[in-house]
């Protein structure tokens, strides 16, 4: 493949979607691109604003917490397996993600989880809970504040 058709593949592949760049210079190197080349591609995307970090980290937490309602803990570890992380991501998490939203979220998903248990819960239901709120990617300390909030309330309100 030559540098001009990797180019506008690349371009393409970059328009359809917000891409990490780490997946967009794999992309590359799957297509046998020469390294000066892939580098010479990945420069003109920067530059002709095809690829952007920041633009694809706002995109990517946005979309991990309103469709797939993950946790930051999951997100940040995420971006981390595509080569993004440091201040961007912790300042963009603080930016895109609203605090109250977050653990309105995270107790929806309890309650959701909470349907099918029998109540009073037991402690091991608890635990449970604690677990599947964990393995979303949320933090202790937010998972405890929304358990506590979700034992006292009324079992009409679940």
């Amino acid at each position: 493949m030559t540098y001009e058709q990797a180019l506008n593949r690349a371009a393409a592949y970059c328009s359809r979607a917000e891409r990490a760049p780490q997946d967009v210079e794999q992309k590359l190197r799957d297509w046998e691109l020469a390294d000066a080349d892939v580098l010479r591609v990945m420069e003109r995307l920067r530059a002709e604003h095809f690829l952007d970090e920041a633009r694809f980290v706002h995109a990517f937490i946005n979309d991990k917490f309103t469709y797939e309602r993950w946790g930051r803990v999951k997100i940040a570890y995420s971006l981390r397996q595509k080569g993004i992380t440091g201040t961007l991501v912790q300042n963009t998490l603080a930016d895109v993600i609203d605090d109250d939203a977050y653990l309105a979220t995270l107790a929806d998903l309890l309650r959701g989880k909470m349907r099918g248990m029998k109540t009073p819960l037991a402690p091991n239901d608890r635990a449970k809970l604690y677990r599947f709120a964990a393995q979303r990617g949320f933090e202790s300390n937010a998972i405890g504040q929304a358990l506590n909030r979700l034992n006292v309330a009324d079992e009409d309100d679940l």
